[in-house]
């Protein structure tokens, strides 16, 4: 049987290393030797060997004094060590035991005894270091923008980061099994991409120069194609035997289409637009007025008009979202919880919505109760969450329920419609700036992205938070403000 752990050997005489080497060398095991306390040191801080076989009398350091300083070192302190001595009376086991030695094996020794002792402790020292290894894996994934999967060697997931399991659709609780192999979680969403490559899954493709590997999601309605990059690692063979598989977003590499949602791009397209229109009419009046009629005039006009008021509100979404930090004063505004059916209600009229329902939940003392915030900027919140609701609907006429309850956080305010359900892509997007959630950019979405970002500035300004999630009873976006509450008392509620 083949052994990789690494063993280090400590005695002052050459029979016993060589007795030692005889017992061992058959088994597999890397072998390396020290003749003195020092070496033994020296040896073991280079190598953070698997076991340390450690002889008691020797002339500089003797064996308790190597393992007592062992102890100390933070890098070998839990290296196993195995005290080998003639000394065999109770004051010596005691004195091993007091620096911390694993164990005490008194010379002559029963050779398959010995064998059996350093199998189980480099076994039992091998499982440990997997475990300290996975910990520290887990704690990184778990705080990364990559997916990552350990998958065993019969394809079943044993472990899933939160990103894996946004990407996979899977549930967000880990401690749900998933009972389905890796493949057939992934067919559920995505094309597995190019076919050649993965027809040797989960070996690597034969010819190291084919295309990597992809998880593709075809385009539907409502969202792009999404495209992952699907890595795998080996782990050693063994119980702990399988992959490790990374997922990476690398849709904006493969996409050829740029994203156009950015700054620059909304300013180029949404501002030039307009703009162009209000010149270019302006321009010919300019020019030709006295050829024009006047009913071609009146059209001119218009239509520079409507390209001004178009500009007009693309810059005022700019410099709200701008401002927005500095509307914030939370030590001066305020906005009782009683007022927000009817700051509800004007909006909803001023945006012609035919359906929009206010409720209240868990909530005791309404007239005692505020949250930091003034009418004005409720209003504007209020107005963006609706507005999205409406744009976004695909007959412009959703319906709004808006339910305000009592939590231990201070106070949720949970707006939920029943327009378009977003992809996960599209759902983290959601509070970056100058993102719109449509399928293909085409600048014809009213607004510039600003909205919900705005909405975001305004309540983490407060101590806030923010959380969007499709509907689970049908289409539809759920949009979750937590806003601190605060009584007339002058207190906040915990």
């Amino acid at each position: 049987m083949r052994h990789s752990s690494t063993i280090l050997i400590v005695d002052d005489e050459p029979v016993g290393r060589e007795t030692l080497e005889a017992l061992l060398m058959a088994q597999g095991y890397n072998l390396t030797f020290a003749s003195s306390g020092a070496e033994a040191l020296a040896k073991a801080a280079e190598l953070v060997p698997d076991l340390i076989l450690l002889d008691v009398m020797m002339p500089d350091i003797d064996g308790f004094e190597v393992c007592q300083r062992l102890r100390v070192d933070p890098l070998l302190a839990e290296v196993p060590v195995i005290i080998v001595t003639a000394l065999d009376d109770r004051n010596s086991r005691l004195r091993g035991i007091e620096v911390g030695a694993d164990d005490f094996v008194t010379k002559p020794f029963d050779r398959a005894e010995l064998r059996a002792r350093v199998r189980t402790i480099t076994r039992l020292n091998r499982y440990r270091r997997l475990l300290a290894e996975r910990t520290k894996f887990k704690w990184v994934v778990e705080k990364a923008t990559d997916g990552y999967l350990i998958v065993n060697d019969s394809g079943k997931v044993l472990y899933t980061n939160p990103q894996a399991r946004l990407y996979l659709d899977l549930p967000v609780d880990e401690s749900e099994a998933i009972s389905e192999k890796f493949l057939a979680v992934t067919r559920k969403q995505y094309r597995c991409e190019p076919q050649e490559a993965w027809a040797t899954w989960p070996e690597q493709p034969a010819i190291a120069t084919q295309s990597p590997r992809y998880l593709v999601r075809p385009e539907s309605p409502t969202a792009n194609t999404f495209w992952l990059q699907v890595d795998i690692l080996d782990l050693p063979s063994g119980p702990e035997a399988g992959w490790i598989v990374r997922l990476r977003d690398v849709t904006t590499h493969v996409v050829e289409q740029r994203m156009m949602w950015t700054f620059h791009g909304q300013i180029n397209h949404k501002l030039r637009t307009p703009l162009a229109h209000l010149t270019s009419f302006l321009e010919v009046l300019q020019k030709d007025q006295s050829k024009l009629s006047d009913a071609k005039k009146k059209v001119f006009l218009s239509t520079a008009c409507q390209g001004a008021m178009r500009l007009r509100d693309e810059v005022e979404d700019i410099l709200q979202y701008v401002g927005a930090p500095d509307m914030v004063r939370p030590d001066q505004e305020r906005c009782d919880l009683t007022a927000i059916p009817s700051v509800a209600a004007e909006v909803s009229s001023s945006l012609e919505l035919k359906s929009t329902h206010i409720s209240y939940e868990g909530l005791e003392d309404l007239d005692d109760a505020y949250v930091p915030i003034s009418r004005q900027l409720m209003e504007l919140v209020l107005w963006e969450l609706f507005e999205n609701a409406k744009r976004f609907h695909p007959g412009g006429l959703p319906t709004v329920e808006v339910k305000i309850s009592d939590i231990s956080d201070g106070v949720r305010i949970r707006i939920c419609d029943d327009g378009l359900t977003l992809s996960p892509d599209q759902l983290a997007k959601l509070w970056v700036p100058y993102y719109q959630a449509e399928k293909r950019f085409t600048g014809e979405v009213p607004g510039m992205g600003l909205g919900l970002p705005t909405v975001a500035t305004l309540v983490w300004g407060l101590g806030g938070t923010c959380r969007a999630y499709n509907r689970e009873e049908g289409p539809g976006l759920v949009v979750e403000l937590v806003l601190p509450l605060v009584r007339n008392n002058g207190g906040a509620d915990e």
